[in-house]
Order: structure tokens, then C-alpha cells, then sequence
């Protein structure tokens, strides 16, 4: 009895891992794609995988034409493991059986997963690789699509939810990536639609490429649906372990463990940085990389995991560290339109904050903004809509929240970018901070317009009310004596000031809750 039943387990777990076969595997490699079980090697740390119902097979009762078949695992392999000893659970898409698709057993892998993660408050990955729901198994599996997206949103704001597209995704498969917190795509692999090429062509008489419709290039750079790009699986995984090493486990744990420095040098003392005063220039028209200043603020041996880098680039978002803990940093992009506001940005923005909020990562934001983007474009797609996001999002965020002002801080702009009144915690400003409704041409174009007209060189009169309004105005003397500034700060004192700052504001949480412990506020609602 035991040699018989010890023979059939193995030879059931033996299947299992065959998964489609040699051939299918040797095609999945051709096609410039690993397995899911060399990703979910390649994801965890070495041998701490395990697999939960490995054995479970395809419910033969789903299929509606009675014709299906039975898959062992039905196309999906789930378990937990640990990435850099932290725990994580794991559900990836085999697509060498029946092409990855979910049916009713591969719909209750993933949901029981999602359970288990829930539970046991731990970040969850999904590695998709499918092509959407099983027809056969019809409304079954379209049900099976609904228990995991309800999942999804069960857990959203209390547990990190990571989804790599590493293959097709079409239909409702779509959904369940958008409910998660980050998306990851490779180039030329990922494929992401709700409707494939040849259901647009008969509708709408023109057949897209597969690139146009929903490859990781048009979603990491025009729609926004994808946070990252990578070129190949490797260091798409990798970047994923990258991602998890600034998050905390759940929204009831701290960020990770902060790398220990006895000394936190300032600026001046940091032979590899350039004086800010050298790459922010003193002329609001002139422009720079605010990658640069981000770069000279942060820890030097922590670079910024950016999230959306090729997405609204007038406004940047990432992950990082200050004196060892991690930090959400927000910037405007003088390089990209400016560093205005438009709709992308704002949902980009708006998203981030709600997303560090949720597991208790402060937030630093940069300011260098002279308006929401303007123009009937911007006006008609929604422009009051989308920027009202950020307010909402900056206002609701009960993190720590400091500001500063690098150059340019004029308007609506201005109030949405963490402003004083929007509920930040310290605001401090550069000397160049220019402060204001408006820039000095907008604003003696409306204020002394008459005068200007009357005059006898307008153009030389125009000149001098602005040098006027620009000495009186510009700066951030009204800001800081009204309290709207905490604190006009020099440029290299910038990084020891930040520190220090954060470092006063790290109990915030105890004068909310009683225990000192974030509590979920919030989900992540995808904007």
C-alpha cells in the first residue's frame, strides 16, 4: 500500500512539473520567454519555494462543451517563498498548458492564494503569462476572474500586490494586473488588451500591430498602465525583488530596516556631489534635470527606483533612501513641458501619494511648477478632474509629508504640490523660490495692462513693472513671513535639513493612533 501510493504522488507531482512538455518549454525559450518555474527560481531566493496544490487538477465539470480536458495544476503554478529572507507569496502562468488560460481549478489557485496572502499579511506576485479565460469553460471561468478581482480589491492598501506581464494578457485577464499596485512589462514580450487585432479590425475596419494595441512600450509610455520597462525577464524579476526591498510587508509593518550610518555627512561633505547651486539655475526659464538635485539629496549609494519613468515625465516619481530610510520622492520635470501639470501627471502623482500613504511611506516633494498645463486639449480632457486627484490625494495622506521649494511656485500649481495648506508638515524654500499667483509677464499683463498700453515705449515699460514685480514678488519673503514656509534654507544645507527632519516626524503616527502603528486608511483605487 504505502510503495503505491508513495509511486502514484510522485508520478502526479512528476506530470505537474512537465507542465506542457519539452517541446513546449523549447518553445517558450525560442520566443525569448522563461518557463514559470525558471521565473519563480529566478524571483525567490534559492530553495525557498513551496508549492501549494500542486496536484490539483482541471475541474472537468466547468467545461461547458464537454469536451475539455484534464491539465495537471490547470495552468498555474502558486506557493510562497522569500525574497531577501521576507516573505512572499507567488502565482505564475504556465503557459506550455493550454497557453496559460484560466478555467474554474486555475481561478481557485489563485484565489486561494490571495487568501493565504491576505492572511498571513504578506506581499503577493503574479507572474501572467496567459491567454485569457478558457472558452470552454465559458461563464465558469468568467466567474473565476470575478473571485480574484473581488480578491484584489480586498486586499488593495493592505498588502503590496505586484504583477509581471510576461507573455499575453488579454480580455478580462487585463483587470486583475490594473487592481494590483505595480505592473512590470518587457520589452517585445509583454502584450497587454482588452481586445485583440483582429476584433478592432472588424469593428473598426484597420488592424493595429500587437505593439500598438497593447505592447510594453505603448503602456509603459502613452497609456500608463505599465510603472516599469524592462528588456528581458532577468532583470524584469530582478527588479521586482529591487521594488520589495523599499516596501514594508503589509500596511501594519515599517518600511524595511534602514541601513545603519553612525554619520549622515551634509552636502559639502559629499565629495561626489555638485553644489544644487550649480544645476538649478537662477533664471525660472532656464531648465535642468531634476534627476540631478534628486541625486544630490539621496543617499549616493541608493539611486532612485523610479516608477512611471517613461510615463508624463514633466513629473517624477520614485523610491529611495535618506540616511538610510526609504523615502517616495515627487519632483517636477523643468525638463518635460516645463514641469506642469497635466492629466497624466496628475494621476501618476496622485496615485503615488495614495500608494505611500497606504503602507506609511513619507513623502518628500520637490517643487519647481509654473501651472497646470494650459490649452483647450488639456481643458477637454479633464484637466479640473485629473488635478483635483492630487489634491485629494496630498490632502487625505496623513504620512509625513515635507516640501521644498526649489524655484518656481506659482498658482494651482503651487497649492497641489504639498503645499502648507494642503496639510504638509514642514515646508521649507530656496533664496531663487519664487512664490507667487503668476510669473512677473502674466502678472503685469493683467495688473497694469492700461498702464502698459498708455505708455510710450510699452515694450520698455512692460520690462520695468516687471524688474518691479519680480523684486517685490518673486521670492519667498511673503511666504515665509505669512508661515506658508516654515524656513528659507540654503541650497547645500538641503540633505542635513531633510534628515533631520524626517527623523523628528518618524513618531508621527503615535500622536494619530494610540499604538503608534499606521493603520489603513484607504485602499489603492488604480487612477
Amino acid at each position: 500500500m504505502w510503495d503505491d501510493r508513495i509511486e502514484k504522488l510522485k508520478q502526479q507531482r512528476a506530470r505537474h512539473l512537465e507542465g506542457g512538455g519539452s517541446e513546449r518549454a523549447g518553445r517558450q525559450h525560442a520566443a525569448g520567454k522563461l518557463t514559470a518555474m525558471e521565473r519563480i527560481a529566478i524571483l525567490l531566493d534559492e530553495g525557498s519555494f513551496t508549492e501549494v496544490r500542486s496536484c490539483m487538477e482541471t475541474d472537468r465539470g466547468a467545461d461547458v462543451t464537454g469536451t475539455g480536458k484534464i491539465y495537471p495544476g490547470d495552468g498555474v503554478i502558486t506557493g510562497w517563498g522569500t525574497i531577501d529572507g521576507r516573505r512572499v507569496c507567488v502565482a505564475a502562468e504556465d503557459f506550455t498548458v493550454v497557453g496559460g488560460t484560466l478555467g474554474a481549478a486555475h481561478a481557485k489557485k489563485i484565489a486561494a492564494l490571495q487568501d493565504l496572502a491576505l492572511g498571513m499579511r504578506c506581499p503577493v506576485i503574479f507572474l501572467n503569462d496567459s491567454g485569457g479565460a478558457r472558452i470552454g469553460e465559458g461563464i465558469n471561468a468568467l466567474n473565476g476572474y470575478g473571485e480574484i478581482f473581488q480578491r484584489h480589491v480586498r486586499s488593495s492598501g493592505v498588502i503590496p500586490q505586484i504583477c509581471a506581464i510576461l507573455g499575453p494578457c488579454s480580455g478580462g485577464a487585463c483587470y486583475s494586473p490594473a487592481l494590483c499596485d505595480f505592473i512590470f512589462m518587457v520589452k517585445d514580450v509583454s502584450k497587454m488588451f482588452i481586445t485583440g487585432p483582429a476584433v478592432v479590425e472588424s469593428v473598426l475596419g484597420s488592424r493595429p500591430t500587437l505593439e500598438e494595441l497593447g505592447g510594453a512600450q505603448m503602456h509603459s509610455v502613452t497609456s500608463g498602465v505599465a510603472h516599469t520597462l524592462y528588456l528581458d525577464e532577468r532583470s524584469c524579476l530582478d527588479g521586482i525583488r529591487k521594488l520589495l526591498s523599499f516596501l514594508p510587508g503589509n500596511n501594519l509593518e515599517n518600511t524595511p530596516d534602514p541601513i545603519k550610518k553612525k554619520h549622515h555627512p551634509p552636502m559639502a561633505e559629499l565629495s561626489s556631489k555638485i553644489p544644487l547651486s550649480r544645476i538649478v539655475p537662477d533664471s525660472s526659464r532656464m531648465v535642468y534635470d531634476i534627476h540631478l538635485v534628486i541625486d544630490q539629496i539621496m543617499d549616493p549609494e541608493e539611486p532612485l527606483f523610479e516608477i512611471h519613468k517613461h510615463f508624463a515625465g514633466n513629473v517624477v516619481t520614485g523610491f529611495s533612501r535618506l540616511n538610510g530610510r526609504v523615502t517616495g520622492v515627487i519632483a517636477n520635470q523643468p525638463l518635460v513641458k516645463g514641469g506642469c501639470l497635466d492629466c497624466d501627471a496628475s494621476d501618476k502623482l496622485a496615485r503615488f501619494v495614495r500608494f505611500c500613504d497606504c503602507f506609511g511611506i513619507p513623502l518628500l516633494t520637490l517643487v519647481d511648477v509654473s501651472a497646470f498645463l494650459p490649452g483647450k486639449e488639456q481643458e477637454q480632457k479633464g484637466i479640473i478632474r485629473h488635478g483635483a486627484k492630487i489634491l485629494y490625494a496630498y490632502a487625505e495622506a496623513a504620512v509625513p509629508k515635507i516640501t521644498v521649494i526649489l524655484r518656481k511656485a506659482y498658482g494651482g500649481a503651487y497649492i497641489a504640490m504639498n503645499s502648507r495648506s494642503l496639510g504638509a508638515d514642514l515646508v521649507y524654500a530656496w533664496p531663487i523660490a519664487e512664490v507667487a499667483v503668476m510669473g512677473a509677464s502674466g502678472a503685469v499683463s493683467i495688473l497694469n495692462r492700461r498702464e502698459i498700453q498708455a505708455a510710450e515705449d510699452p515694450a520698455a515699460r512692460k520690462k520695468e513693472l516687471e524688474d518691479l514685480y519680480e523684486e517685490r514678488f518673486l521670492n519667498p519673503d511673503i511666504a515665509q513671513a505669512r508661515g506658508y514656509v516654515d524656513e528659507v534654507i540654503l541650497p547645500e544645507e538641503t540633505r542635513e535639513r531633510l534628515i533631520n527632519s524626517f527623523d523628528f516626524l518618524r513618531d508621527k503616527w503615535s500622536h494619530v493612533h494610540s499604538s503608534g502603528i499606521h493603520q489603513l486608511s484607504h485602499g489603492n483605487i488604480p487612477l
